[in-house]
């Protein structure tokens, strides 16, 4: 209804001749709610050009609407389906947009939108097939041109055709060309696929015919996808998982992407704030109608119940613990023990590269060596550190320094012990001062989480399975000839799934922003119950459903928009 846009949802006060026109125009939607007059839907229009500018209520738009002279007052003090009427445009205007997540424009045009863009969208370098697209305006013309004197092939079937220069006439490769009219494609406008051979010079050469097509330039780095977005294709939490989907390198983040990317938690946001719609409206009733007693019994109690259980649902995902971020940017595993414990050895057997230099003389390692590895599918930063001992030396002495750094802000230690020689004193100090006190945890109730390794295992006696029964719980591994690492590999499996998440429980806040805006949220829930006005309380709510709104895309800026697209490569 007209009515709906005009008087309930336009963020300022209307003006006199703007409301007045507007509610003119459809005094038929107003006569359906409450008149009974068999006269037509434009009889009214000089009645309904006095009510007054954004009434305040729901009482206030009954008294505009009653004429001093009772033509249309009589009618319609009685009548119960004005105030069904009237409850549902409450109802509506406490709502909002309809949707915070949906599949509809996003309201921030792509940068440069009106052209025709062009780019590789497959990777660099030598391959079979090389896959350039357009999107725009311009793309069938484009097509055309490259595929003179055939017409456009039918829409989203692949159709063999010759390429040509459009300048030249001269023939440039024989390759598959797929049509995608808008809006049913990728970004929602019109978009060409040229499917060629992958070398270089073939590649080259389309490019170029591509670029002397009027209309036509280079895409920048994430403008296909920002264009999708632009028209509605991907919410912004979709965008960034098909941004983790391009970067993922373990089989955890590719699963955790693609959840992101098929909405899961664009979803969990649009329930949420679907909550927090309802209780705004039965705020927002409460306020305008309490007085009248045409309210159900329990109002704000059920919206205050409806606030209380999306903060214990927020609560628990704030409480992750950053798995989300570790699952996509990697755990911090730190390997640390004494000299010549077999730390090096340990990193490059579990990187599968040379990363460290090994050698039996100690204090070899002296700076930390960082290397991402795939650790049992979840992604781990691994780093070598110096043996930690008094250093014989400043340079040992830094670099014991730095290795007791990267302890400190480990996610998980790996802390490897000869288990030939535990009685030396550089294997007790180690023993008492990293391995005791993360197993025993700090004075908050919180550990560092810690796996205790064994190493050299093949220098124990015949036979002996265990020689220190009595030390904490660890494993036995055999870098030289890999007895063990199996079992290591399993104990590494079950610790970062604990630190990364498990994709298949549910959505993963996998960046910062997403922990910001919730918290946001849940401080604006806060709020909201220690409201002594209503009017206030109202507020936070929407303040908290502006959070929600934020995460996915619906009120971004433009500086938060133009970080995330940077992340995708050119042609994506």
């Amino acid at each position: 209804m007209l009515l709906e846009e005009h008087y309930f949802t336009a963020p300022k006060r209307a003006s006199p001749r703007l409301l007045s026109l507007s509610l003119a125009s459809r005094s038929e939607d107003l006569q359906w709610m409450g008149s009974t007059s068999s006269k037509g839907p434009n009889d009214n229009r000089e009645l309904l050009s006095t009510l007054p500018v954004t009434p305040r209520s729901g009482r206030d738009l009954l008294q505009g609407l009653a004429d001093p002279r009772g033509r249309v007052g009589r009618r319609i003090a009685d009548c119960e389906s004005m105030w069904r009427g009237l409850w549902t445009l409450v109802s509506r205007a406490a709502r909002g947009p309809h949707r915070l997540c949906t599949r509809q424009a996003s309201g921030y045009p792509a940068p440069g939108s009106g052209a025709t863009i062009f780019a590789l969208s497959s990777g660099q370098g030598r391959c079979g097939i090389a896959v350039i697209r357009t999107s725009g305006p311009a793309s069938g013309h484009a097509l055309r041109s490259l595929t003179a004197p055939r017409d456009l092939p039918p829409a989203r079937k692949a159709c063999l055709r010759l390429l040509s220069d459009p300048r030249s006439g001269e023939p440039l490769d024989r390759a598959l060309v797929l049509w995608f009219p808008g809006p049913q494609s990728f970004t929602g406008e019109d978009c060409a696929e040229f499917h060629v051979h992958g070398g270089p010079a073939v590649v080259s050469g389309v490019l170029q015919a591509l670029g002397s097509v009027p209309g036509l330039r280079p895409a920048e780095a994430g403008e296909f996808t920002r264009r999708a977005f632009a028209h509605g294709k991907l919410s912004l939490t979709e965008v960034e998982g098909l941004a983790d989907l391009i970067h993922a390198e373990t089989e955890a983040q590719r699963r955790q992407a693609l959840r992101q990317l098929d909405g899961e938690l664009g979803d969990l946001c649009r329930g949420w704030a679907e909550t927090l719609t309802k209780a705004l409206a039965h705020v927002e009733a409460y306020i305008d109608f309490s007085e009248d007693d045409n309210l159900e019994e329990g109002v704000l109690d059920q919206a205050d119940s409806e606030v209380r259980r999306l903060e214990v649902a927020l609560g628990v995902h704030l409480r992750d613990a950053r798995r989300g971020q570790r699952l996509r940017s990697g755990a911090h595993v730190v390997v640390a023990g004494p000299p010549n414990a077999g730390k090096s050895s340990l990193v490059n057997l579990l990187s599968r590269k040379p990363v460290s230099i090994v050698s039996p003389e100690p204090g070899t390692t002296r700076d930390v060596l960082e290397t991402p590895v795939d650790l049992a599918g979840f992604p781990a930063l691994l780093s070598d550190t110096a043996g930690l001992r008094e250093g014989v030396g400043p340079v040992e002495q830094e670099g014991v320094r730095r290795a007791q750094k990267r302890l400190e802000q480990a996610d998980l230690i790996l802390a490897v012990l000869d288990a030939s020689d535990l009685a030396s004193p550089a294997s007790c100090n180690f023993l008492d001062t990293v391995v005791i006190p993360a197993g025993a945890g700090n004075p908050n109730g919180s550990h560092q989480r810690l796996l205790l390794v064994l190493n050299k295992s093949d220098l124990l006696p015949t036979g002996c399975s265990d020689p220190h029964p009595d030390l904490p719980s660890h494993l036995l591994l055999s870098c030289l000839t890999g007895e063990g690492l199996d079992g290591l590999l399993e104990a590494l499996k079950k610790e970062l799934a604990a630190l990364c998440g498990d994709p298949s429980t549910g959505p993963l806040l996998t960046r910062s922003r997403h922990q910001h805006h919730l918290q946001g949220c849940l401080d604006a829930l806060g709020q909201y119950r220690q409201a002594k006005d209503l009017a206030l309380a109202a507020e936070a709510l929407r303040v908290a459903r502006g959070h929600l709104s934020h995460l996915t895309g619906g009120g971004g800026t433009e500086e938060i928009l133009d970080i995330i697209f940077r992340d995708f490569c050119v042609g994506k």
